[in-house]
């Protein structure tokens, strides 16, 4: 049988896929986009099927099951709260899975997922297809797990590195042709992006102060990160490497101009590094495609603290929703209300630290909530989750100006802190860090 019989012998339905899924099965879908017709056909089996495991690392669409009513059928795990699946977070309906330094949080469990469901590309010549703009954890997945049935989609971009997987690593096809993305994560003809808050431009301007020709950036997600580098944060600048999650918009547009060259790396060099291409126009999309400039690899590579440290001089910029005046970074929760993942934040600080040269910058805007809340204050609300230790927190950027805690002592923090602080929120936060930090 040839590679074409082999590949057109395997293709199902949605609905036939999703009745290989039985009462009891661990099942995942992995990090990106989640298959949609599958994923619609196995919530159509509710009725059907209890105390399915589902693992859905982000959620994009809305299949029903972060609903109430859906816990007997199916128990969902994920990893960052997303605007689909918050009111199932706050309701306690689906539970979270902490990231680890240690690459692979299912790799120590005892039992690997019964089911893979990802899409993929078309086969080529040689019957390879491709992961599409984003490889995350997909091929690990389907290493792992006892029966792989991906969603064939032929509008997906093909990359260099690691993002492909052969038909005969496929157990059944489902065809679904998809031009568009999940909500808020954005798709194959580019994203539309917000207009960016009034405190994203000074900001940029502050980062654009820390960055030093022959760097290798690093920018994480968030509102305030995703319009720095259109705003001018690394204009100006040259010969830069890129290691990141993703790519923000702008960054393909850096790399075509030849600013981002990763001709300074000191390990892959030449090679803008990523696990996603996303953030960008569908322009940008398609420079990607088949662009050796362009390298994607597995997030449990990309995150790997070795690996990040020995890229001299890498600068890992990252969001947080709070800090304290000793340092301490919220980026996870508020109180006990999780609103979002670290995601890779944790081992992008830690291994630029350890990186020669290496700094961590955080972004904080100074206030939320319309201006009504500082969102640098004495003590974090209770129960807040404590994303960077402040004994790993270098320079902290707000609107107004730049903090530079690393190596200095509490009261010489709290003052640093004070005056990137709103306005508005200085005084009451000198008279609160003096009964905190003053005899």
């Amino acid at each position: 049988m040839d590679r074409r019989e082999e590949y057109e012998r395997k293709f199902v339905t949605a609905e036939e896929a999703a009745k290989f899924v039985k009462s009891g099965d661990r099942v995942v879908f992995p990090l990106g986009r989640e298959t949609l017709a599958i994923g619609l056909a196995l919530a159509a089996r509710k009725d059907e099927l209890k105390d399915v495991e589902v693992l859905v690392p982000f959620p994009g669409y809305d299949f029903g099951w972060y609903d109430p009513g859906w816990d007997d059928s199916f128990d969902v795990h994920i990893m960052a709260p997303t605007e689909t699946a918050q009111d199932a977070i706050d309701g306690r309906r689906c539970d979270v899975v902490l990231p680890s330094l240690i690459p692979d949080p299912m790799a120590n469990e005892e039992r690997e997922p019964d089911i893979a469901f990802v899409e993929i590309s078309t086969p080529d010549d040689l019957g390879f297809c491709s992961f599409g703009a984003s490889l995350w954890d997909k091929k690990r997945r389907v290493e792992q797990s006892r029966l792989v049935i991906a969603e064939v989609n032929p509008n997906l971009i093909r990359t260099f590195g690691d993002n492909f997987v052969h038909i005969s690593q496929i157990d059944y096809f489902v065809e679904h042709v998809s031009s568009g993305g999940t909500p808020g994560m954005g798709s194959l003809a580019g994203r539309v992006l917000k207009e960016p808050d009034p405190h994203a431009k000074p900001i940029a301007e502050h980062i654009r102060s820390l960055i030093k020709d022959r760097d290798t950036i690093q920018i994480g997600v968030g509102r305030t990160n995703e319009p720095l580098v259109k705003l001018g944060m690394l204009d100006g600048k040259h010969d830069l490497g890129y290691h990141s999650e993703a790519t923000p918009p702008g960054i393909i547009t850096l790399v075509r101009n030849g600013i981002i060259n990763g001709k300074y790396k000191t390990i892959n060099d030449g090679k803008a590094v990523v696990t996603s291409i996303g953030g960008s126009t569908r322009d940008e999309m398609m420079y990607v495609d088949r662009n050796p400039l362009f390298h994607l690899v597995d997030v449990d590579y990309l995150e790997d603290i070795r690996v990040i440290a020995a890229h001299d001089n890498y600068v890992a910029i990252n969001q947080a929703l709070a800090i304290d005046l000793t340092g301490q970074i919220a980026a996870e929760s508020l109180g006990t209300r999780l609103l979002a993942g670290a995601g890779g934040q944790i081992p992008f600080v830690f291994g630029a630290l350890l990186s020669k040269g290496g700094r961590s910058i955080t972004v904080i805007p100074s206030t939320a909530v319309s201006g009504t809340v500082s969102r640098i204050t004495p003590l974090l609300p209770q129960g807040t989750v404590v994303t960077i230790q402040r004994n790993c927190v270098d320079c902290v950027v707000s609107e107004y100006g730049i903090a530079r805690l690393r190596g200095k002592p509490i009261r010489k923090r709290a003052e640093e802190l004070i005056a990137i602080a709103h306005p508005d929120f200085r005084a009451e936060l000198r008279k609160e860090a003096r009964k905190l930090y003053w005899p």
